[in-house]
């Protein structure tokens, strides 16, 4: 089973939704989300509805509270763990050991049984402070990213957004212990 997390880039959660129907084809996924994805109707999609087509893509009930999570790894075992999109927040707790939301606490218990963590990342500070995050995630073991670029480089200069179609591909190098290339895109 795949561990699919959703966090608060509100804009890019349908990307990630369409990415989600694709895994879905290939493997049995577990939904996990944010505090904000849960409980934050946005303009982009009301939480009810993103929560009930997380539900039907996955046919499973979703962990969306850290005691929920933190049973994931050695007690409930994922082949590997998406957190698509991923935050500059989130991303910055991971790097620096902070386990206070469900989606945190997920990706660490998750890592504990050394199995792949996928990052798409979705973050306007991503180029500034959270650049040293990116850094020390790079280098952290079993950690990969999902490609990415600039999404508008004159008028957001800081932010990255992964390349969402290239998720499956990185998730299948990461399961073979390699970074999907190239990591940074045009």
């Amino acid at each position: 089973m795949i561990g699919f997390a959703l966090c608060g880039s509100f804009c890019t959660i349908g990307s990630a939704l369409t990415e989600l129907a694709r895994l879905t084809e290939l493997y049995e996924v577990q939904g996990i989300v944010s505090d904000a994805v849960f409980q934050t109707d946005t303009r982009f999609a009301p939480a009810a509805t993103v929560l009930e087509k997380l539900r039907r893509l996955t046919g499973r009930e979703l962990i969306h509270t850290i005691t929920e999570a933190e049973p994931l790894g050695p007690k409930t075992p994922l082949e590997a763990l998406i957190i698509c999109p991923c935050t500059g927040n989130t991303l910055s707790k991971m790097a620096n050991g902070i386990t206070d939301t469900s989606v945190s606490m997920a990706a660490k218990a998750h890592l504990r049984s050394d199995r792949p963590l996928v990052i798409a990342l979705a973050s306007n500070d991503a180029l500034s402070a959270n650049l040293k995050n990116i850094g020390e995630l790079l280098n952290r073991k079993n950690v990969y990213f999902v490609p990415m670029k600039q999404d508008d480089p004159s008028g957001k200069p800081h932010s990255l957004v992964a390349d969402f179609n290239k998720l499956l591909p990185t998730l299948e190098a990461a399961m073979k212990g390699k970074q999907y290339q190239p990591l940074f895109q045009e």
